[in-house]
């Protein structure tokens, strides 16, 4: 700025109302992080009426597998389709 130029009421009001903005987008930008620890930590799975559940990973590491090797037929017998 030159030494002529005054600091007035129109430079002013934009820069008040710009400070205000910044815990908005501050706090956008956690919820995004979130998100994706979230979606590490669980693993979507198919149900016997073919929709979908969400189960924790962990939760299935501790899981007793009860058949490893599924032929696509008996998949699909699972299903009923």
């Amino acid at each position: 700025m030159k030494k002529s130029e005054k600091f007035t009421r129109r430079k002013f009001f934009p820069l008040l109302g710009s400070s205000f903005l910044i815990p908005f987008v501050a706090s956008a930008m956690d919820t995004s992080s979130d998100s994706k620890t979230e979606d590490e930590a669980y693993e979507v799975l198919l149900k016997p009426d073919g929709s979908t559940v969400k189960v924790k990973k962990s939760v299935l590491s501790k899981a007793e597998k009860v058949n490893q090797k599924l032929s696509n037929s008996a998949l699909l017998g699972w299903l009923k389709k």
